[in-house]
């Protein structure tokens, strides 16, 4: 065997294998849910994504001609829609291995004295009580089953607010605190739970909303997906309560 068949074997071996793994994704439609999504099911995975706006639920384009994600409309800043959501797909599969959060929302480019009190709650809720929520229900199966792993998705501004972002920043801030919680609270169940922390992730809506930056320094959703893989597998048993930060060279 020459040194190309050798890489390409390695390369094969070190390929993720999710088969028989049920993996929830919350937000599997959106921007970086999509790849996060389109990752798991060429990995092999049984995918359940949940949605809320229906004009995101266009197919996810993979390698794997057999995959197919099974898409759940939830509300998950309503604890009632996750009861029914989780309970769905545990009366279907029996457990879930993996729950990666994507959900979340981004309001900017105000003080806090131009802030209003709805836009702050709208921050806290969907970028905190729906990570509080989804990971209330889920950890309890996974307790159950002695096994698992959650995956938030934080922001490099829940280490240190830019200025004008104030509710984005503390409800971030407030994801990571929530990850190192429960990571305490389910470490002798051998249950990870970790979060990544991106800076400007490269998608479309970003593009339009600042179409005078950089672009080739944000971070591309595809190499997220990536990171949450790995922290989704075996090889990062040892890692938990992590906020990962995944800024590129942003």
């Amino acid at each position: 065997m020459d040194y190309y068949q050798i890489l390409m074997a390695n390369q094969n071996r070190n390929r993720h294998d999710f088969s028989n793994k049920i993996v929830l994704v919350t937000g599997g439609t959106g921007a970086l849910g999509r790849y996060i999504t389109k990752a798991f099911l060429e990995s092999n995975a049984t995918v359940i994504s949940s949605y809320l706006n229906d004009r995101e639920t266009g197919q996810t384009h993979t390698n794997n001609k057999s995959a197919v994600v099974q898409l759940i409309k939830a509300n998950v800043t309503n604890e009632e829609d996750i009861e029914e959501l989780v309970s769905n797909i545990l009366d279907k599969y029996g457990h879930i291995d993996i729950l990666v959060n994507v959900v979340g929302a981004y309001i900017g480019e105000k003080s806090v004295v131009e802030l209003e009190e709805k836009e702050w709650d709208m921050m806290m809720i969907l970028n905190l009580k729906s990570a509080f929520l989804i990971s209330k229900h889920v950890t309890r199966q996974m307790i159950y089953s002695k096994s698992g792993k959650i995956i938030h998705v934080s922001s490099r501004n829940g280490l240190r607010s830019m200025g004008y972002d104030s509710a984005y920043s503390a409800s971030k801030s407030g994801l990571i605190r929530l990850v190192e919680s429960l990571a305490e609270e389910t470490k002798e169940s051998n249950i990870n739970v970790n979060c990544i922390m991106p800076s400007i992730i490269d998608t479309q809506a970003n593009r339009q909303a600042m179409p005078n930056a950089d672009f080739t320094k944000w971070v591309k959703p595809e190499d997220l997906a990536n990171v949450v893989l790995f922290l989704s597998s075996d090889e990062a048993n040892t890692i938990t309560g992590a906020a990962i930060p995944t800024y590129g060279v942003a």
